[in-house]
């Protein structure tokens, strides 16, 4: 059987940005992940790639980032090798592309389950809804006799979603069983489709509604993110940006880099508008965290040491990711600045 392809999209040229992230995701029967782990992480660590891949025993799920070849061996690895054999053969992988390292370090990680809803009902390895593929997803959701749902986190969805998508208002994933005791109803919801960041918690999700009772079920396949790699802007029902785990924060269309930065007190997505709210301190507070005390005064103190670090001609440990987000923040700033430019000089 062939892999999946490891060429990187032709919007994100690798001679431009420096860095190929990998995510992907599979659920596959697994029983020997103890025994993966080592040998999977020291090959990641011997080629310097960073990320996080989570093990368990009914498959994979993660993202990665490093150089283009890296990240090519490691595909080769997890495709190809006796390690795994032919169990990852199929599975749904993206690659893009970030101008930094999005990642600090390389972490292989042992969980009982690759995304976390604990209902061993949900089986995607047997059952799973219907795969709808990007170019299709707009004729489903415009579709009267169909319900579209968020799968998604609401920190998630307040960056962007889906038109008529509807928001579960989650903390958690495991949230999501209680949301469909409360508002989905097999005898009332004929046709449900759901959706997420790359395809893994609506999978799960679509098994999960068919073990209560859903008929029919669908799910974006590859997620938002392939959606945004394939779907054109000016076709695209997608309205904001898409939340990502990792320093990129969030993505647009074309799976570039959007405009979105981490709150570094609670770890809240924000738009630039919110960092134009007077609630927004540096490294301090946000909107969304400005009322909590613990966190605000925490944030304070990390905030104090790294400038106190500073004044002494020293280094703080907070220092690199602080150093990160303000780069981060400061090029987005400029991206947004240049494409208003664009627009004016175009209108």
């Amino acid at each position: 059987m062939s892999p999946p392809e490891i060429d990187m999209p032709a919007n994100l040229p690798q001679a431009v940005l420096p860095y190929k992230v990998m995510a992907i995701y599979k659920f596959a029967q697994l029983p020997d992940v103890e025994a993966i782990q080592p040998e999977l992480a020291r090959f990641c660590c011997e080629r310097g790639i960073k990320g996080t891949l989570i093990l368990a025993p009914e498959g994979i799920n993660g993202t990665v980032a490093g150089t283009a070849a890296a990240i090519d061996a490691l595909a080769d690895f997890l495709f190809r090798s006796a390690v795994f054999g032919e169990r990852l053969v199929g599975a749904e992988v993206k690659y893009s592309s970030a101008s930094e390292m999005p990642f600090h370090r390389m972490k292989v990680r042992l969980k009982p389950e690759i995304v976390t809803l604990r209902a061993p009902e949900a089986n995607p390895a047997e059952r799973v809804g219907t795969y709808v593929e990007p170019a299709a997803w707009n004729g489903l959701i415009e579709r009267n006799d169909v319900v579209v749902v968020d799968t998604r986190n609401d920190y998630e969805v307040g960056l962007g979603t889906f038109s008529r998508a509807l928001d579960p208002k989650t903390k958690t994933f495991t949230e999501f069983k209680d949301y469909v005791a409360t508002h989905l109803d097999p005898s009332r919801d004929k046709k449900v489709a759901m959706f997420c960041t790359g395809g893994i918690r609506c999978e799960k999700a679509s098994s999960y509604l068919l073990s209560q009772g859903f008929e029919e079920v669908f799910h974006l396949k590859g997620g938002i993110l392939k959606y945004l790699e394939e779907v054109p802007p000016e076709q695209s029902r997608f309205q904001g940006e898409c939340f990502v785990f990792d320093e990129r924060v969030s993505v647009g269309h074309g799976l570039v880099e959007g405009e979105a930065t981490l709150c570094r007190a609670c770890r809240h997505p924000l738009t630039p508008d919110e960092r134009d709210n007077p609630d927004y301190i540096d490294g301090v507070s946000c909107p969304h965290c400005v009322g909590e005390t613990a966190k605000h005064e925490a944030a304070a103190e990390r905030q104090r040491q790294i400038e106190l670090a500073k004044s002494r001609g020293g280094a703080h440990l907070g220092d690199a990711a602080a150093e990160a987000a303000r780069q981060a923040k400061a090029r987005k700033r400029a991206q947004a600045e240049a494409s208003r430019a664009r627009n004016k000089v175009g209108g």
